[in-house]
């Protein structure tokens, strides 16, 4: 009596040799046509930037570096921020701050760091609940 091992051995066996067979009896451009390549060669793949054959808007602007700011641009910005926080006399976390000036959140560090200083900003609390305030 044959045990289940056995019969999917069998099985399997017969399977792999079923495909060796049709394999076999294909032909070189049947088998390429599958693959739509040539012989040696791997299948041509779009570029990153590329889905379906659409060429996609690149996203620089989201992920990456940022591109390199000036002194006077990173001090338009502080004053942003300083003049954001001063119309609060609680503070403003630095996401809060992020959103009402549509800013990148890596942009943040920098210009927060700055200001605190060049005593600008005041901050109190610890990591995600520090508060800003103008000085």
């Amino acid at each position: 009596m044959p045990t289940l091992r056995s019969t999917l051995n069998a099985l399997a066996a017969n399977l792999a040799s079923d495909i060796v067979d049709v394999i076999r009896s294909s032909s070189l451009e049947e088998l390429l046509g599958e693959r739509g390549g040539q012989p040696g060669r791997a299948p041509a793949r779009p570029p990153k930037s590329m889905s379906n054959g659409v060429a996609k808007q690149s996203r620089a602007t989201r992920s990456g570096r940022l591109p390199r700011r000036s002194a006077e641009e990173i001090a338009a910005a502080l004053d942003q921020i300083v003049g954001l926080v001063s119309k609060h006399k609680d503070g403003l976390r630095a996401e809060e701050i992020r959103v009402k000036l549509g800013m990148q959140a890596k942009e943040m560090p920098r210009l927060l760091k700055e200001g605190l200083a060049t005593k600008k900003l005041k901050a109190r609390g610890q990591k995600r609940a520090t508060t800003y305030t103008a000085a």
